[in-house]
């Protein structure tokens, strides 16, 4: 299923995504700067968190409140290793219920749970994007 969308419309882009989520484990693959974290950081807006929300680059997982259920957001880019995510409990949030947001999971591709979908963002030009929802 895709999707493409003007970065001024990106509450199109993030209806799309939630209307059309069969998990509530989503992957998100695409190049440095296509705008992962950008979509993330609105799902969890739109999804009603209040909470500060950032890139969790460094701590490697970020965790936001709703009144209804907890978002968990991954960054794998800086690991070097799957061992990195077992050190901060990956399999432990993973049993958790809520959203749980992964980007770059190809870093961790043995940990990867079953109950997933694949989202591919990926850049057309600076301000046209395409997503591939599967």
């Amino acid at each position: 299923m895709e999707f493409e969308y003007h970065l001024s419309n990106i509450d199109d882009a993030i209806a799309f995504i939630l209307k059309n989520a069969r998990s509530k484990t989503i992957l998100f693959y695409g190049e440095m700067g296509a705008g992962k974290t950008t979509l993330i950081k609105k799902l969890v807006k739109t999804l009603n968190s209040e909470d500060q929300v950032a890139s969790p680059t460094f701590s490697l997982v970020n965790e936001y409140e709703t009144e209804k259920e907890k978002i968990f957001h991954f960054d794998f880019y800086r690991i070097e290793d799957e061992n990195e995510a077992y050190d901060i409990g990956f399999e432990d949030y993973l049993e958790q219920s809520g959203w749980k947001f992964i980007e770059w999971p190809q870093k961790i591709k043995n940990l990867i749970p079953e109950d997933h979908q694949k989202l591919e963002l990926i850049k057309k030009d600076p301000e046209t994007r395409m997503l591939k929802l599967s």
